[in-house]
């Protein structure tokens, strides 16, 4: 994915929804702080936008709008090559003050839209929390390419009151996260 398909996901979603500003929680969020051309290719393969309407129903009526409208088989994936994934802005664990650290993308064409992106630290310590293999790689890829600090990472990690995520999740991806300060 590049910068300008952000753009694109971001202006898109904001006008399916009618709102000025969204939140970009996937790995994706990282094009808010670099060019593509600064990140490792694994960390832009994706083809997947996850964006949260920053104001949503109980039922996450406006999230499951973005999925109708702009998501994996939708007439927009199919003319893009990639799509909107609608998300809660509670899918993500994320460190206590994130809010504070978001990155602002303005698309080139609506400059009124605003996508609010996760700052790498942020990202990474979400991403280190779900734990996934394809999260660890792309973690991994970016600490490789300095892009991140692993000491940073691992701050933000402590800084995840979330009570959905566990003790011992939490216990495995610090171990994992402070090996990668050693190396």
């Amino acid at each position: 994915m590049r910068r300008e398909d952000l753009d694109f996901a971001i202006q898109t979603a904001a006008a399916v929804i009618g709102q000025d500003h969204v939140l970009v929680l996937g790995s994706q969020s990282i094009l808010g702080s670099f060019h593509e051309d600064q990140l490792p290719q694994r960390a832009t393969m994706s083809n997947e936008v996850d964006i949260a309407p920053l104001h949503d129903d109980a039922n996450e009526m406006i999230a499951n709008l973005l999925d109708v409208e702009l998501g994996e088989w939708s007439d927009f994936d199919a003319e893009h090559g990639f799509y909107v994934q609608g998300v809660s802005v509670y899918t993500a664990y994320l460190p206590d003050g994130w809010a504070s650290r978001v990155v602002e993308v303005r698309p080139r064409g609506d400059p009124a839209c605003v996508g609010l992106c996760l700052e790498p630290h942020d990202l990474c310590a979400a991403k280190l929390a779900r734990f996934d293999e394809k999260d660890r790689e792309f973690v991994g890829e970016l600490l490789a390419a300095g892009l991140v600090r692993a000491n940073l990472i691992r701050n933000r990690l402590a800084e995840i009151t979330d009570p959905r995520f566990e003790r011992e999740r939490k216990r495995v991806a610090t171990r994992w996260i402070k090996h990668r300060e050693s190396v």
